[in-house]
């Protein structure tokens, strides 16, 4: 079975809507069908979608005030960039990225459904399982890359406090103080995620305040200690705005949209329970680059008071803290590093891989489960060994990643308004021989436009010599041009693909519009 629809299709089940415009499944009409349904992966019914505006924006502003989000300024400012030109590519990246967040974010409070289940639409109910794979792994990485961050900074500050930690026996290279601090934060975002969704929400609902009055007291005691923000406002960039800053802003921008390109896939994963679309729209658009935008001011405000105080600038804001003497400063940055850390990692890398490994064995996996998984995973992957080698990690793994991530987007994009025009046959989302089954659950379509816009993306990756493990040259040397703007050529070289692929199957029938 070829064609985008089964000859024969069983007959819509027409479902509920509201005045939002929210699609109720009815009762059992997505069957039972151990391989493609369980309960977390069922449409969220319409009385639980209850996110307001200010619940999605307190989301952002809780993932993105963390330490990484944090060093992007400083990252660029090492490239050469004063801050203005930090700042204005951080700030563009992010209103950059927040409009395919909003595309494939629409679903979710229409139909109530994560991003595997939203991927079967173009993937095919078992092709869904590559993107949902790609995701999970993706975040299972940064889950591990974020958990070790957090606590690396906890031994810091703990070490200020009770002194000697520092100097403590060693295990595999680090000191046990430190296995201890990474292994109790660990535990501590597995026992939060455990307990489900609604704690994440009532979590990131006090969070997100508490993680800004932080930073704006990290920044006033900094003020204080250097009688002002120092000499690093104006300092000039050493690659004005000519030919040379191009050659770095390109590159630059990519890397700061692959920053948060994981969420531009998985956001249904949390718009799934919206109270509507004007909610999911103004809380990210007020939560995301607004956001990112002021902790990049606050990183680099603070970054220069530093450098007016102790005659170096300290970009790591643990760091920055352990300078001071004062046991309250040092218990108060304590916890906000501990809330900011788990606010990003538990909503930005454990919800998501939950979902699509519950996608990949409903039978077995539920969300709860899931997140153990990552858990698990996260350790496993070894990030104290990652964060060692950030030419590897950071330069190549993120950029590859990007592409990959981009071409995914496309597609779901290209389906879901394009293809599809936002409307959707729910029960056939989890039915075997239904218009999404496909090829025994396989669209060929989608996997040949994911192929070319991922060798688009990704084939002209290079590395510097000895920085990396891509040729110098490039991996198929006349792509390593578009290498540079991998997430955008993903993105759009798969779009396109797509929606010319499908223009060559018999057009699908559209399920039954809401109410």
């Amino acid at each position: 079975m070829t064609a985008t629809v089964p000859s024969d299709p069983p007959p819509p089940i027409s479902p509920a809507a509201d005045p939002e415009g929210r699609v109720e499944l009815a009762p059992g009409a997505a069957g039972s069908d151990s391989r493609f349904v369980n309960d977390d992966l069922l449409p969220v019914p319409v009385e639980r979608r209850r996110w307001t505006t200010y619940n999605f924006a307190a989301l952002w502003v809780g993932m993105a005030h963390n330490i990484p989000s944090w060093l992007l300024a400083s990252g660029l400012v090492t490239l050469g960039m004063d801050w203005k030109q930090a700042v204005f590519t951080i700030a563009l990246a992010n209103v950059i990225v927040l409009f395919p967040m909003l595309l494939t974010g629409h679903a979710g409070p229409k139909y109530g459904i994560p991003f595997p289940v939203l991927a079967r639409a173009s993937f095919g109910l078992r092709g869904a399982n590559l993107p949902a794979l790609i995701r999970a792994g993706v975040a299972c990485a940064w889950f591990g890359i974020q958990t070790w961050i957090g606590g690396s900074g906890i031994f810091v500050l703990l070490g200020k406090i009770f002194g000697g930690w520092a100097e403590a026996s060693r295990i595999a290279g680090h000191p046990w103080t430190l296995w201890l601090c990474f292994v109790l934060f660990w535990v501590l975002e597995l026992a939060i995620i455990y307990r489900g969704m609604e704690a994440l929400r009532r979590f990131e609902n006090w969070a997100a305040p508490f993680v800004i009055v932080g930073a704006l007291v990290l920044l006033g005691w900094i003020t204080w200690k250097a009688g002002g923000l120092g000499p690093l406002l104006d300092q000039p960039s050493s690659l004005g705005w000519g030919e040379d800053f191009w050659k770095v802003f390109f590159p630059s921008l990519m890397g700061m949209i692959a920053f948060w390109s994981t969420l531009s896939l998985n956001i249904p994963d949390f718009t799934r329970f919206g109270a509507g679309q004007r909610a999911q729209i103004w809380g990210q658009s007020l939560g995301l680059p607004t956001t990112m935008t002021l902790f990049a001011l606050l990183s680099v405000f603070v970054t220069s008071g530093s450098q007016a105080v102790y005659g170096a600038a300290i970009w790591d804001p643990v760091a920055l803290a352990a300078k001071t003497d004062n046991v309250f400063g040092l218990l108060f940055a304590l916890v906000t590093v501990l809330i900011a850390t788990i606010s990003v990692n538990i909503a930005a890398n454990v919800v998501s891989p939950a979902y699509d490994l519950a996608n990949l064995a409903p039978k077995f996996i539920n969300f709860r489960t899931g997140a153990l998984i990552t858990g698990v995973v996260g350790v496993v992957i070894m990030p104290w060994k990652l964060t060692a080698t950030p030419e590897l990690y950071i330069f190549t793994w993120l950029g590859l990643v990007g592409g990959l991530l981009g071409t995914v987007a496309g597609i779901l994009i290209a389906d879901y308004w394009i293809i599809r025009r936002t409307v959707l046959d729910l029960a056939d989302l989890y039915r075997p021989g239904g218009r999404y089954w496909y090829a025994n659950g396989w669209n060929w379509r989608a996997l040949a436009a994911f192929a070319t816009g991922g060798v688009l993306a990704v084939g002209g990756s290079h590395s510097a010599p000895g920085k990396g493990p891509f040729p110098e040259d490039g991996v198929i040397p006349f792509l390593k041009p578009l290498a540079d703007y991998g997430w955008a050529v993903g993105l759009v070289g798969a779009l396109v693909v797509y929606v010319a692929l499908m223009a060559t199957a018999r057009p699908p029938q559209p399920a039954v519009p809401a109410g």
